[in-house]
């Protein structure tokens, strides 16, 4: 059980799921009016938990400005260890700071149309992350996601 600010319970919690990581192995950029930017990176990593495999897709991401804080709209496939295909669906926000490790927070959905898998159709599913500066400063950002099924639970009242 979560507690609001208010101290009030909250009907909710929050299961821990998988960590997704990956890095973009190619992305392109376009700049639009008013300093804004549209991004394509094609991602390739691995979802390590309840989900686990390769995981393999696309995110087409708006950032206001060079610098300023993004909107992931990521597109994914996970190959799973036990052979089963589960499409990712992320969206969120992702902050401009700190510097070298920028805050990602999402909602995360699936689709798989075999046990165990299947359940996660209709859950609701939230992130939060890091896009972490590689060191050498050449190579792309390793992304750092753990995802967490946001779990109903009876209002008391």
């Amino acid at each position: 059980m979560l507690r609001s600010p208010e101290h009030q319970e909250v009907a909710m919690r929050l299961e821990p799921l998988y960590r997704m990581r990956f890095t973009y192995p190619d992305g392109w950029q376009v700049g639009l009016e008013g300093g804004w930017q549209q991004h394509l990176y094609l991602l390739e990593g691995r979802c390590e938990g309840a989900l686990s495999g390769r995981l393999r897709g696309a995110n087409y991401p708006q950032r206001r400005t060079e610098e300023g804080p993004f909107v992931p709209d990521l597109r994914a496939v996970v190959e799973t260890d036990d052979g089963a295909t589960v499409m990712v669906e992320l969206r969120g926000y992702g902050r401009a700071h700190p510097v070298g490790r920028r805050q990602v927070v999402a909602s995360v959905h699936h689709l798989g149309d075999r046990d165990p898998y299947r359940r996660l159709n209709d859950a609701v599913c939230v992130g939060v992350g890091e896009v972490r500066a590689q060191p050498d400063g050449d190579a792309g950002p390793d992304l750092v996601i753990d995802v967490a099924e946001l779990v109903w639970e009876p209002i008391e009242d």
